[in-house]
């Protein structure tokens, strides 16, 4: 089990987990997942994170057949700019390893933006928190639980 999976049982939140063998020399996590898996890859998202001027970590959900558009993150967040997040301090504060980091379970309580691309669907996919294992939930669970806002953050 991983942090993420242990919040979404303690709070008996509807939820399905996927695993799949994962190649270190996969170029990239989140597609992989999709792949192994025989998913869409715009139902599966990834979980960047983004620091903002002053320091502040924040967590950007977004599909992996796309990117994550800093400056659309910074005015969600209502912050100047956004670059991305250094890894070992993602790592640090999330408690999870690159490749895969959850938006859910972390150690520290993040301020989290999902794209709204993830709403239209009646499930989405993210980490659950190790490489090669995913959860699949609806966008409104991982927003609860979370305290996610949704907001056009990705692009193609």
């Amino acid at each position: 089990m991983t942090p993420a999976l242990d919040l979404l049982k303690k709070v008996r939140a509807e939820h399905r987990i996927h695993s799949y063998e994962h190649d270190p020399k996969a170029a990239s996590y989140g597609l992989e997942a999709a792949e192994k898996l025989g998913l869409a890859p715009n139902r599966v998202f990834k979980t960047l994170l983004a620091a903002s001027e002053k320091g502040e970590l924040l967590v950007a959900v977004v599909p992996v057949v796309g990117s994550l558009d800093l400056k659309a993150l910074a005015q969600a967040a209502g912050v100047k700019k956004c670059e991305m997040a250094d890894p070992a301090a993602a790592q640090r504060s999330t408690g999870y390893l690159l490749g895969g980091i959850s938006p859910l379970g972390q150690k520290k309580r993040l301020r989290t933006f999902v794209d709204e691309t993830a709403q239209p669907f009646e499930t989405i996919y993210v980490s659950a928190g190790r490489r090669g294992l995913e959860v699949e939930l609806s966008a409104a669970v991982l927003a609860e639980h979370t305290q996610a806002k949704f907001a056009m953050i990705g692009r193609e």
